[in-house]
């Protein structure tokens, strides 16, 4: 339901038809206004709270590789951020947490533009892209979630916690890797990568059958480095070996990704992949 109005002629026509998507799809009409930023990142902090009144922040990830407001690629920390200004945002989260009396595992979602943070949502639960904390911080996230919910503290507090290295989540989609049609299928070979600092979430094994009325999320590969270049050569040399058979999936172009300048370098955009000829992985000359 989301409409980026640039002119004010056009605002009648975008709002009465977001207000006809919300509402078949969740029941709720409603819509509300907000600044439209032209270049933004997607940055996240992860949180944790117990019900006896403590929270802490673990750290931040950068989700800004996204095709239609999806994300496909999360790393940790965010690249070119001051780690001051992130500590700064997680500790605005953690008062939050506490003013709210929220309890369990969280993430507030901003918008990064020109060194200033913008809100979007908070996320009040486990987030697909959790792993890339956890490698960083070496904090079980799930454990700790299940152990708030048995009414268990923490156990650890802010000073615990440092985050260590680089770590980078590819997710691997059961979708055509150029033009991402689904491809639901039998599976007829998997074989995940393996090796120090790599990591595979995946229900996956040969002989299941990726059925089509269910999101396309397969597999999540993970990897962890001393920094970002060698978190970089590890998931290239872990998209190199793993093998899924019988159906096609976004791993070939995940692997073109890591291999572009601008990715490289880091700190794209949330509308880089829609700069790019999928192709051949260069800027569209049609590009705004």
């Amino acid at each position: 339901g989301m409409r980026v109005v640039h002119r004010a002629g056009a605002l009648r026509e975008a709002v009465e038809t977001a207000r006809q998507e919300a509402g078949r799809a969740f029941g709720n009409a409603s819509v509300y206004a907000e600044r439209f930023l032209q270049h933004p990142r997607h940055v996240e902090i992860q949180v944790l709270a117990d019900r006896a009144g403590h929270a802490v922040w673990l750290g931040a990830r950068d989700c800004s590789v996204q095709r239609r407001h999806q994300k496909l690629v999360e790393e940790a920390p965010p690249v070119g951020i001051a780690p001051g200004r992130i500590a700064e945002l997680g500790a605005a989260c953690v008062r939050a947490c506490l003013d709210m009396g929220y309890e369990g595992a969280g993430t507030f979602e901003f918008l990064y533009e020109d060194g200033e943070f913008f809100f979007i949502e908070m996320n009040t639960r486990l987030q697909v892209e959790h792993p890339v904390t956890e490698m960083t911080t070496g904090i079980d996230i799930v454990r700790a979630q299940l152990r708030i919910a048995a009414g268990q503290p923490l156990g650890f507090t802010q000073a615990d916690i440092a985050t260590r290295g680089h770590a980078i989540e590819c997710r691997i989609n059961a979708e055509d890797p150029l033009h991402f049609v689904p491809s639901p299928g039998l599976v007829r070979a998997w074989h995940p990568p393996g090796g120090p600092g790599v990591r595979v979430d995946t229900h996956l094994h040969a002989g299941y059958r990726v059925p089509p009325q269910y999101d396309s999320l397969v597999a999540k590969l993970i990897v962890h480095g001393a920094d970002r270049a060698d978190a970089l050569a590890r998931m290239c040399a872990a998209l190199d070996e793993m093998t899924i058979e019988g159906i096609a999936t976004t791993a070939p172009f995940h692997r073109r990704l890591m291999e572009t300048e601008d990715f490289r370098t880091g700190g794209v955009g949330v509308h880089y992949l829609e700069s790019l000829d999928l192709e051949t992985m260069t800027p569209r000359k049609d590009a705004p």
